[in-house]
């Protein structure tokens, strides 16, 4: 296991036991990083606008679009720890 993937492990753990929660906004950068590291770009069709959360999230992977893994995985590493402060 490359030491990104088990910074990025401990990231995530760290992020289930964040003393505070985090806004929205906040929330949906860390899903968004966490899908692109963990699956790559959004794919599917966008849920309709009365889904609202199902949509919010889908927006806010689909802006990251493009965003390699590697790079996903360190801007996800690098928020948390912002978080975890």
């Amino acid at each position: 296991m490359s030491d990104m993937q088990s910074q990025f492990e401990a990231a995530v753990a760290d992020s289930k036991q964040l003393a505070k929660k985090p806004d929205n906004d906040t929330l949906l950068k860390i899903y968004s990083l966490y899908k692109q590291a963990t699956v790559g770009d959004v794919s599917g069709k966008k849920p309709g606008r009365f889904a609202m959360v199902d949509r919010a999230k889908y927006e806010a992977w689909e802006g990251v679009k493009g965003i390699s893994a590697e790079d996903a995985k360190s801007q996800y590493i690098a928020l948390i720890t912002k978080l975890k402060g």
